[in-house]
């Protein structure tokens, strides 16, 4: 984790409460102050909450989400793993196209278009990076 990370808690309103159901299965998995984003959509399936509420409770706990599944963060030591595609096939381009707000991918869109065109979701990514499309909207709150 960097040096300088941390204080993610601060992002939220102050009376906000966790779930403790939630904060359990995160300290449970957590290891160090580090928890994947893997783990984090398994524990939102096994609790029966939104990743979104999970990815609150993981910064309420100030713990560091790492592995993004995009390959954006959380990769030690260069942080990002995610590199261009050579080629991006149309249909892909295309579904990536038609699936942007504002000129972003939303995350939960580049995990659907993974699903619908059977891909692993770094692929997915990989075009974005070709295509000069940022993703946005973390699942989880990480971005």
């Amino acid at each position: 984790m960097k040096k300088d990370a941390g204080h993610f808690s601060q992002k939220h309103p102050a009376d906000r409460k966790i779930l403790d159901r939630v904060a359990k299965a995160v300290q449970e998995k957590a290891k160090g102050r580090e928890l994947t984003c893997a783990q984090a959509f398994d524990i939102a399936r096994k609790t029966d909450v939104s990743p979104d509420e999970v990815g609150f409770t993981i910064d309420r706990l100030e713990i560091a989400i790492s592995r993004c599944q995009l390959g954006l963060f959380g990769y030690s030591p260069v942080s990002r793993i995610i590199k261009p595609a050579e080629t991006v096939p149309e249909d892909l381009e295309q579904a990536i196209r038609t699936a942007l707000v504002d000129g972003r991918l939303p995350c939960a869109a580049a995990w659907e278009i993974a699903r619908r065109h059977r891909m692993a979701r770094i692929r997915v990514c990989s075009a974005c990076e070709t295509m000069k499309i940022k993703i946005t909207r973390c699942q989880l709150g990480a971005f």
